[in-house]
């Protein structure tokens, strides 16, 4: 098998070795648009993480028969095209999940006991100049208690769920935005808003939650809540987001998507300056055990794939 590797950079340097089984492995750290054909055109299988494949490529790589999507997400592949093309694609689902909801954690409990705010603080003496023996300039707040609240009950968000219960708050799973029925167990989209001290953003970006973060629906949040979004930028409306951080409106945000990325200069939230916003580029995902287990499971998919099997086939 010849396997090509689109863009590696975005493994951060983790072994590769396990697909060597399958053949000869070529890797680029990153691939334009205009390096796609000339780079697999003899490829047998293509690794891509976000580099877009669609019927235009397909059309020119009748050597390609398996797309693996280093990611869950599958949207950088027309999937009708490649099926059409008679060409599999396969995802990795669940790799991430300890990483993210590590990161969700880490970025909460910044916020919460706004040790950013401290080791800044410490950086430029204020320690030292302290009359007492500690200080006490920014608030320090407990998870214990707080109504914590999931949008997006998949695994990732019922992982999220279950760590938050052993912090000792109480949960509150969000019903699906605009549903006309609440199942049990769950709370209305805008009631949960309202009573909200902490949510935390688990769904994906569908027409159906994209912006579901506005000006309208941040408004229902209490003023002193924390929001989290650790998955699509785009379900969080960013103007609508640095006004009410700015205005005091919301009390702090941790978020580690954009809805362009790589980050563009004159998003509101790359400008935006306060210190009640914790930014991170695209990282929550990105532990190496994680990306270990991403590798793993793409060798899975090609090993499932040459056996006839179905492991994660998108199409």
């Amino acid at each position: 098998m010849n396997i090509v590797v689109l863009d590696a950079a975005t493994l951060a340097g983790v072994d590769l070795s396990p697909l060597a089984q399958f053949g000869m492995v070529s890797t680029y750290e990153h691939t334009t648009a205009e390096q796609v054909i000339s780079r697999i055109k003899n490829a047998n299988v293509v690794i891509s993480n976000k580099v877009q494949l669609n019927a235009a490529h397909f059309s020119q790589l009748s050597a390609l028969k398996l797309i693996c999507v280093a990611a869950t997400g599958t949207n950088n592949i027309d999937l009708v095209a490649a099926k059409a093309a008679g060409i599999a694609v396969t995802n990795v689902a669940g790799y991430s999940t300890p990483s993210v909801v590590q990161h969700t954690f880490t970025m909460l409990g910044n916020l919460m006991t706004n040790i950013h705010r401290y080791a800044d603080d410490c950086r430029h003496g204020a320690w030292q100049q302290s009359p007492m023996f500690c200080r006490l300039d920014h608030s320090i707040n407990e998870i214990a208690g707080k109504r914590f609240v999931v949008v997006g009950y998949g695994n990732l968000g019922q992982a999220v769920a279950n760590v938050a219960k052993a912090f000792g708050a109480q949960v509150i799973i969000a019903e699906r935005p605009n549903s006309k029925e609440v199942r049990r167990g769950r709370m209305a989209f805008e009631e949960a808003l309202k009573v909200a001290d902490i949510v935390s953003i688990h769904c994906p970006l569908t027409p159906q939650t994209e912006n579901v973060f506005n000006t309208e629906t941040l408004a229902l949040l209490p003023k002193h809540a924390i929001l989290i979004n650790t998955a699509r930028g785009g379900i969080v409306e960013e103007h609508a987001l640095a006004k009410a951080l700015e205005s005091k409106q919301l009390a702090a945000a941790g978020v580690d998507v954009l809805s362009t990325e790589p980050a563009q200069a004159d998003n509101p939230l790359i400008q935006y300056s306060g210190d009640n916003l914790l930014l991170t580029p695209h990282t929550a995902w990105a532990s190496k055990e994680s990306i270990d287990r991403l590798i793993a499971g793409i060798a899975e998919n090609i090993a499932s794939y040459l056996n006839g099997g179905q492991t994660n086939r998108v199409v």
